[in-house]
């Protein structure tokens, strides 16, 4: 079987553990899921707390750095099987930069999978690819979120929520456990809890466990 592609968008200001917290859990499949960071523009880019990732696949310029996956040949508005959107403040200047938002619309219902991380479902839900599907975002950002996307279904309190093809996850260290849930969906449970045991990470496997919604007077 092919690998399946994971592209990961990065913008300035996005949240290292967002990001690379699903990553880690990808990364211990690489026979399963080849990874590439995707951008805008080809440079490298800072996260809020400023340490910079290295782009593969700058998607509003081209190609940069070879072909992102070979099926798309490189393909600027190639859909990878599966989409990470992390969160962060970056999104809030990025919920009024429409070349980003016309890019996600027209790749995200593309993709198998597409997931966002804490205030990327702000993203989603400006793009329009959450109207009338359950979402989830960062409790302590929920009002904000919500109001990027009337038309969506949002949950307060939720770990992850899936919707069909669309997972989105709470706050942060929430990514890590929705990244777990999808290796469980496509690789099979015994997959994901070998992933948490590689992490020595304590897999918080009930999407309804949010501990973090009463604390922010969401329910």
């Amino acid at each position: 079987m092919a690998k399946r592609t994971l592209g990961a968008l990065v913008f300035p200001g996005f949240e290292l553990l967002d990001l690379y917290g699903p990553l880690e859990m990808f990364g211990f499949f690489p026979e399963e899921f080849e990874i590439r960071i995707l951008a805008r523009t080809a440079d490298p880019v800072a996260s809020r707390a400023g340490p910079r990732t290295e782009v593969d696949l700058a998607w509003g310029e081209g190609c940069s750095g070879g072909a992102a996956w070979t099926e798309a040949g490189g393909d600027r508005a190639a859909a990878p099987d599966i989409l990470l959107v992390p969160g962060g403040p970056g999104t809030r200047e990025l919920v009024d930069e429409p070349v980003t938002l016309h890019w996600l619309a027209e790749v995200a219902p593309r993709a198998a999978h597409t997931l966002s991380v804490c205030t990327g479902s702000a993203l989603l839900a400006r793009a329009g690819v959450l109207d009338g599907r359950h979402a989830t975002t960062n409790k302590a950002a929920f009002a904000w979120v919500e109001s990027q996307g009337p038309g969506v279904s949002w949950v307060r309190r939720a770990r992850w929520v899936r919707d069909g093809s669309f997972y989105s996850s709470s706050g942060v260290s929430a990514g890590i456990d929705m990244a777990l849930a999808v290796i469980a969906d496509l690789l099979g449970r015994e997959q994901a809890d070998q992933a948490a045991l590689w992490a020595e990470y304590t897999w918080h496997d009930d999407p309804g466990n949010d501990p973090f919604a009463g604390r922010h007077g969401l329910v």
